[in-house]
């Protein structure tokens, strides 16, 4: 069943009402879903769950197979497109939105254990750009790593930013987050993984690394990078650029080494 929403002030659609402001501050365990790709793999996860649509009364009718996939109990609401930007707080071209919830978050020690002998976890530290949160878990999904791991420093992969730059691998690829304190390096080694910490005075190249077995890539924030404690007690791997540059994205990076690693 569909509800029309026809007042910006709709008690009903409090949780849509200015979303920029909402997403940085109160979400109280919710995120934004928004886009029909990211809608579609909010509604196929496992680990999410939908509580509520927000559509553009237009686009109702070109949703019909995704709207089917909505549980009986979740309220699907439409409303025209100046009352949608009313309620956004800003032109909203795209017209479909979500409010979703996580249904299970594992520990990192319980996401850990249950990853295959062969398997690539993806380890970040201090990443604050919901861009790069979003580039990396894209990359992450595109070469099949099995999960992120995040220190206490990272921004959440659930900003609704993070998730449309990721194209909703967000919600696809399983992570978990460390807390304050809690050590990552020596997390994974626990758990069998060869630890391939990027730096630009890493011992080895990326072409050395053989990929194989546990393997995890740890990426710091772009400027201070990786601390060199942390480094010291991982592999330490840099990628070779032309001379006078010394530069990538973390996000560029990412994906790079990924790529590398699928190939084991």
């Amino acid at each position: 069943m569909i509800h029309p929403v026809a007042d910006p002030a709709d008690p009903r659609i409090a949780a849509y009402r200015d979303i920029r402001e909402r997403d940085l501050v109160g979400r109280e365990g919710l995120f934004v879903a928004e886009g029909r790709v990211v809608l579609a793999m909010l509604l196929a996860s496992p680990r999410f769950a939908a509580q509520s649509l927000l559509i553009a009364a237009h686009r109702i009718a070109s949703l019909g197979d995704l709207l089917a996939d909505v549980p009986d109990a979740v309220p699907v609401y439409a409303a025209e497109q100046p009352v949608l930007d009313a309620i956004a707080g800003f032109p909203l071209h795209r017209g479909i939105l979500a409010i979703g919830r996580r249904i299970a978050a594992p520990d990192a020690d319980a996401l850990l254990a249950g990853l295959p002998e062969r398997a690539r976890v993806v380890a970040l530290s201090a990443i604050a750009n919901h861009d790069n949160m979003g580039g990396i878990f894209r990359n992450a999904a595109a070469f099949g790593a099995d999960a992120v791991l995040l220190d206490a420093d990272c921004c959440d992969p659930l900003y609704r930013k993070a998730i449309r730059v990721s194209v909703g691998a967000a919600l696809s690829v399983p992570f978990a987050r460390l807390a304050r304190g809690e050590d990552m390096v020596g997390q994974l080694q626990a758990h069998g993984f060869t630890v391939l910490a990027l730096s630009l005075t890493g011992a080895r190249t990326l072409a050395e690394i053989v990929p194989g077995g546990r393997m995890a890539a740890l990426f710091g924030a772009e400027g201070p990078g990786l601390p060199d404690t942390i480094v010291a007690r991982a592999t330490g791997v840099r990628i070779p650029m032309a001379p006078g540059f010394d530069s990538l994205n973390v996000a560029t990076t990412s994906g790079i080494v990924l790529h590398h690693l699928m190939q084991g």
